[in-house]
């Protein structure tokens, strides 16, 4: 019987084995987390699956998949990418340390106004949008279209309305994460508008104080600050109990305001449900209707007479800088297989005020943007269409990712970790992101005609690969490209450079000779 149960034990063994195989061969694959893009033309998928099992490996340790919602509301979503610190455990040093946010918003709303612990850096990926900040003491509004870009400073406060028709918003933005204590939310924001959720943090302070400060009664102040909104992103129409934008900032008129004080001062604790003795001086006929903007703005000073609201007018748009178009702009490079831009504090002033740098990169399919390195900054970037791949490589000389990218995905390069992107054989490849530094990042590239091994040919770099120097030159030469490269045929088989690719990238005969002395991009924008 012992002999028995040993034979069978092995084949029952077997069995299980192989009614388990065919169990997972039956079940329909599962994917990693999904989130970005929705199936279909630039719609987000902003899911995120907590578990990431069933394609067989990770995504890549630079690619980042930690999706955290900041904001759910019933106009839109916000939801934020945490970068990372080199090496991980540097919890403490956190200098350039940056954030990836994505902020939606349905047609017709409003996300209400705020200020964050955090600079900001704003791209408009879809849509279009009205952005009123304050900039030195005074209200700038700037309408933004798809591929611009807005700074925003710590501190400032902000709104922003979905002005496209019928269009949903995506803004991809940055966070300085810099000066945050590495722990709890992203980033924290301070709202102005609300009541409940979120909570206005003027609300806060005590009823006796705010009607001195407001120089307003309880009943005009519950009216504004206990009014519930549904979230930080909210549909909006037009402005409650406004006559449009020609009464923005107009304040009470002195008598109002004299009969306000007075009833102020012999106000007692606070009602919020307008009943007493208010009602029985001045009716509600004879009260202004108020909103936050009037509101925000007696606090703030800009109400007041016509002639200082005219004044206050004029300087919407004054001396603020105005937003910088990507798609606008003149690639600092391009070739027959790409084309590259880069902004830094030159091409964009704001950018130093957060040290930032922004880029946008474009890959026609298989073409490769060729291994280099950042000397100055790390690098963030956020895929806006097609696929591709990353490759990282460690101090050490092996590979530390290689990782499939689709749109949608983030991901990052510490700064001098050499590194490539390489699109997809089936369509272009386009990538926007941004770097920790303002200045112009000079990155050196490895290969290529215009890279540093191309300016060092010589017998001593060559001693130092332990070859030849005619074979060592003979290789370096090999590829004519710069920046950009060719994608490398299935036949294996080197490609040839056409004559349409000669004339394209900077002019022909006289133009390459110049174009290979560069070992940098080229900057959209020249000091």
């Amino acid at each position: 019987m012992g002999r028995v149960a040993v034979m069978v034990a092995p084949l029952l063994f077997t069995l299980l084995l192989l009614v388990a195989s065919r169990c997972a061969a039956a079940a329909p694959p599962r994917h990693g987390r999904e989130w970005g893009w929705e199936e279909g033309e630039g719609e987000w998928r902003p899911e995120e699956e907590k578990e990431r099992e069933g394609k067989g490996k990770e995504r890549g340790m630079f690619v980042l998949d930690r999706l955290e919602k900041v904001v759910e509301s019933e106009g839109g979503q916000v939801r934020v990418v945490r970068g990372q610190p080199w090496p991980p455990a540097a919890v403490v040093c956190r200098e350039g340390l940056m954030h990836i946010g994505f902020i939606t918003m349905e047609p017709k709303t409003l996300f209400v106004p705020q200020y964050l612990d955090s600079s900001i850096t704003l791209f408009v990926h879809r849509g279009e949008v009205k952005v009123g900040y304050v900039y030195k003491d005074e209200l700038v509004e700037r309408k933004l279209k798809m591929g611009d870009v807005l700074h925003i400073d710590a501190g400032s406060t902000f709104y922003m309305i979905n002005t496209g028709k019928g269009q949903r918003l995506q803004i991809i933005c940055s966070i300085d994460a810099s000066d945050s204590l590495g722990f709890g939310p992203p980033y924290l924001s301070f709202f102005l508008g609300g009541a409940g959720n979120p909570a206005s943090v003027l609300a806060g302070f005590e009823p006796k104080t705010l009607a001195v400060a407001f120089n307003a009664t309880y009943d005009e102040l519950a009216r504004v600050l206990l009014a519930q909104t549904r979230g930080p992103i909210v549909y909006y129409t037009a402005e409650p109990g406004s006559g449009g934008d020609e009464k923005r900032g107009q304040g009470i008129n002195r008598r109002d305001a004299r009969s306000r004080g007075a009833r102020r001062g012999e106000a007692g604790a606070w009602r919020p449900g307008g009943r007493g003795e208010e009602d029985d001086e001045v009716g509600d006929d004879a009260r202004p209707a108020w909103s936050w903007r009037e509101l925000v703005n007696r606090f703030v000073g800009l109400g007041g007479s016509g002639a200082a609201e005219a004044n206050r007018k004029g300087k919407k748009t004054g001396g603020a800088p105005k937003p910088f178009n990507l798609y606008d702009s003149k690639p600092g490079f391009r070739n027959a297989y790409g084309w590259t831009i880069a902004v830094d504090k030159h091409g964009y002033e704001p950018l130093k005020h957060s040290d930032i740098g922004v880029y946008l990169v474009n890959l026609t399919a298989g073409s490769m943007l060729a291994p280099h390195v950042n000397p100055r900054a790390t690098e963030y970037g956020v895929v806006l269409g097609g696929e591709g791949t990353i490759q990282v490589v460690f101090p050490n000389g092996s590979l530390a990712m290689s990782a499939a990218v689709r749109a949608g995905d983030v991901f990052w390069i510490p700064r001098y970790f050499p590194f490539c992107q390489v699109a997809a054989r089936d369509g272009p490849f386009e990538f926007f992101g941004f770097t920790t530094s303002a200045r112009r990042n000079r990155p050196q590239f490895l290969v290529g005609a215009s890279s540093v091994l191309r300016r060092m040919l010589g017998p001593e770099v060559a001693a130092g690969f332990g070859t030849r120097e005619k074979d060592f030159r003979e290789l370096v030469r090999a590829q004519e490209e710069a920046l950009i490269l060719p994608s490398f045929p299935e036949t294996g088989k080197r490609e040839k450079r056409g004559e349409k690719g000669k004339g394209e990238e900077h002019g022909k005969g006289k133009g390459r000779r110049e174009r290979e002395e560069l070992l940098v991009i080229e900057q959209v924008t020249k000091e």
